[in-house]
Order: C-alpha cells, then structure tokens, then sequence
C-alpha cells in the first residue's frame, strides 16, 4: 500500500461555513486519519494520512469545499507516513 501524509493550508471563505466538519466527513469516507483545525489568521489547517490515491482525492474535494464556502487556495505539504493518528478528529 503506497502510504503518505500531507499536511495542508486551505485559504479563502473557510471559516464559519462548516468547513471543518466537510473535512472530517470526507477523510471519514475515504478512510483517512488525521485532523483538521481553524487557524486565528483565518486559514484552516488540516492533515491526512493514509493511501496516497484517496488523500488526493480528500484534497481535490477540499479545494471545492462545502456549499458557502470559497477556497482561494490550497497549499500542500507532503510529508512521510507516520500512522499516529486513530481516526480524523476536529480540533479545537
């Protein structure tokens, strides 16, 4: 199984439009782990682990995000797999 971790920085509209819990239902889905989190600059920072494939999906899908939201961008940082995670959680 080709793992893999990215840790990404969606900007935009992103707060306020349940972005967070858009992120968590897709990772749910696709079988990812991680979190995601609002940041005070406005941003939301989030991060998946899992199959390679289905992250990029999970990004793909965050880069449209939730109904009311407007992402301008996405920044993605791949990372190496650690398998900390159990689950994706909303952090506060």
């Amino acid at each position: 199984m080709n793992t893999a971790r990215a840790h990404l920085y969606a900007s935009g509209r992103v707060q306020g439009v349940f972005f967070r819990a858009f992120t968590r239902n897709i990772a749910a889905a696709l079988g990812l782990s991680g979190w995601v989190r609002n940041l005070c600059d406005g941003r939301v920072e989030a991060v998946f682990e899992g199959r390679r494939d289905l992250i990029e999906q999970a990004i793909g899908e965050c880069r449209r995000g939730p109904a009311g939201a407007h992402v301008e961008q996405v920044e993605v940082i791949w990372e190496n797999f650690t398998g900390e995670f159990h689950g994706f959680d909303v952090r506060h």
